[in-house]
């Protein structure tokens, strides 16, 4: 246990037998039980599980996957087990080694506090991000990051495909995983289902970790577009479900008019150059109607991301140096 509470461990594993056992030697004591996840691996990853001693003494719980399901399933079959047996914490560690354990008090200290329902790795503000990450993926998931803040209605959250999560019992009996994205955007789909649940979700600085011994499966520029994709769907979910169903917030008017407006305005624009080119001129008209259609499109997005950032700033609390405890502590 750790400060009294039971902590259980999910780790989404798919051919990681080089790397597997090691997360399982490095994890601290204070954890009750590791749930790994076998999500259809090809190659001996379950046989390492079962083999380890730590898997004999019962502290860790193997569950296999007939089918692969994508990182996001096989975190979603973690947590249902977690929240089945009476868990008080679920966090999420990847089967490739690639989380500090030594970064898991800071991960839960918030979480058991009360300050969070949802704690989340930020490794993007330590300083080190930009040296240790790959270059391509540092940019990838600063993209993504953006997009994600506007999806999700958390404004203060970056890193947002960082997987070393903790989540309290109260968040994880109010999400339905069966319905969980499956694949790589799962964080940003959590976060966004997190939002319109009204969890209080924080950042926590942890220090990246590369170069282990992992093999990443992601492709960027495939990802990139997948999950970009995702957030737009998600982000009107969230409109709907929150602001309209649950209750009713004048920003949907804001957002509509900005939509309305920007498209009005790339009509307008298309018209200019077409016309620009044709006779060499621009009818006056035409460039005040563009001119007067960006505007208040842009505006009213403006003025509709503040309203959504005003409106969600109690979910996202900000981190104090007391909040956030690096390094192992004494165990309760």
């Amino acid at each position: 246990m750790y400060r009294q509470q039971r902590i259980a461990v999910v780790v989404p594993a798919h051919n990681e037998e080089t790397q597997i056992a090691r997360v399982i030697d490095t994890m601290p004591a204070f954890v009750d039980l590791i749930v790994i996840v076998n999500d259809k691996s090809r190659d001996r990853t379950a046989e390492v599980v079962r083999a380890h001693a730590r898997f004999a003494s019962g502290g860790v719980h193997l569950i296999d996957h007939a089918v692969n399901q994508g990182v996001g399933g096989a975190i979603a079959s973690g947590y249902k087990h977690a929240r089945d047996h009476d868990f008080d914490v679920a966090v999420v560690m990847a089967g490739d080694g690639q989380m500090d354990p030594d970064d898991l008090p800071a991960i839960l200290d918030p979480v058991i506090d009360d300050v969070a329902d949802y704690t989340k790795g930020n490794r993007l503000v330590t300083g080190e991000a930009f040296r240790k990450i790959p270059k391509i993926r540092f940019f990838g998931n600063s993209i993504l990051s953006l997009f994600t803040k506007i999806a999700s209605g958390y404004w203060h959250v970056a890193d947002s495909q960082t997987g070393y999560t903790a989540i309290n019992r109260a968040a994880l009996h109010a999400i339905d995983w069966d319905l969980m994205y499956k694949r790589y955007g799962q964080p940003n789909d959590l976060l966004v289902r997190l939002n319109v649940a009204g969890m209080r979700v924080v950042d926590v600085p942890i220090e990246p970790v590369y170069n282990v011994g992992e093999k990443s499966g992601i492709k960027i520029r495939k990802v990139i577009f997948t999950i970009g994709s995702l957030l737009v769907r998600l982000f009107f979910w969230r409109l709907k479900e929150k602001y309209i169903i649950r209750n009713f917030h004048p920003l949907v008017f804001f957002y509509a008019f900005g939509f309305f407006g920007l498209l009005m305005s790339m009509a307008f624009f298309v018209r200019l150059i077409v016309l620009w080119v044709a006779q060499g001129t621009v009818p006056e008209i035409t460039f005040i109607a563009w001119l007067f259609t960006f505007s208040i499109g842009f505006n009213s997005l403006f003025f509709a991301m503040w309203f959504d950032y005003e409106a969600n700033k109690h979910l996202n609390p900000p981190l104090t140096h007391r909040d956030v405890r690096r390094r192992a502590l004494p165990v309760e």
